[in-house]
C-alpha cells in the first residue's frame, strides 16, 4: 500500500469507528415534549434520574416518572 492509501484507510476506519459509537435517542414526555439527546440516556437507579447530553451540548437530567419512551432514531 502507497502511504497515501494507507492514510485514506484509516480515515475511512476512523470515522466509522466514530460514527457507530453514537446513536441519537428522542425522549418523549408525559406531557407529549419531546427531547433530543446525542447518546442513549444513562439511568441513575440511586437518584431515579436519565442523565444525558443534548444536541446542543447540555447536560440534562430528568426525573424517570416524567419520561414516557426512550427510543434510538
Amino acid at each position: 500500500m502507497t502511504p497515501r492509501t494507507l492514510a485514506a484507510f484509516l480515515l475511512t476506519a476512523g470515522l466509522a469507528a466514530l460514527a457507530g459509537c453514537s446513536s441519537p435517542t428522542v425522549i418523549t414526555l408525559n406531557d407529549g415534549r419531546e427531547i433530543q439527546a446525542v447518546d442513549t440516556p444513562k439511568y441513575d437507579e440511586d437518584s431515579g434520574f436519565y442523565e444525558f447530553k443534548q444536541l446542543d451540548g447540555k447536560k440534562t437530567r430528568i426525573n424517570k416518572d416524567q419520561v414516557r419512551t426512550v427510543k434510538e432514531l
